[in-house]
């Protein structure tokens, strides 16, 4: 590799960025599926990210933060939960909506966490306190696929103190 040296090499990756290896990992072959490799993380600069925040939507600002939310909670985002899974989300509820069914009514929610939106549905139930659209809250449950739409069946919750 280019630019061995005592602390680590350096990797051209497409794009034109380089990447820092800590010499240890530079001294054996990398494999696709080698999770010890680590990246650099770019700092953006203040300007950058000034700029950023003049140029963005309100909805993507709000996804950022949705995002960066969840993962300081040690939630997994939406986008990343698949059937059958067993998963932690958090997020701000979009709407809530009670179904009348004649067998069975179902109290429905959609959590959005910035990346994805999850349905959570709670079976004969006509009503939650603090279920309500806006409010922040993390749900655990297993993932489940309805009409090619993110479920989760009864999941267990916790609301967040309103903002």
């Amino acid at each position: 590799m280019p630019g061995n040296d005592s602390l680590g090499s350096h990797l051209n990756v497409p794009g034109g960025r380089t990447l820092t290896l800590p010499a240890v990992l530079a001294a054996r072959p990398v494999e696709e599926s080698d999770d010890t490799v680590m990246a650099t993380v770019e700092r953006v600069s203040p300007i950058r990210r000034a700029f950023r925040r003049l140029t963005a939507s309100e909805h993507e600002l709000d996804a950022e933060e949705l995002q960066r939310d969840a993962a300081a909670s040690g939630c997994a985002l939406a986008r990343a939960c698949s059937r059958g899974e067993m998963v932690s989300v958090s997020g701000r509820l979009r709407t809530v909506v009670y179904t009348p069914r004649t067998n069975l009514p179902t109290l429905e929610a959609d959590l959005y966490d910035g990346s994805d939106v999850i349905t959570l549905v709670w079976l004969g139930r006509r009503h939650i306190a603090g279920i309500e659209p806006g409010r922040q809250m993390t749900a655990k449950g297993r993932i489940a696929i309805r009409d090619d739409r993110k479920v989760i069946f009864n999941p267990q919750y916790e609301l967040e103190a309103p903002r």
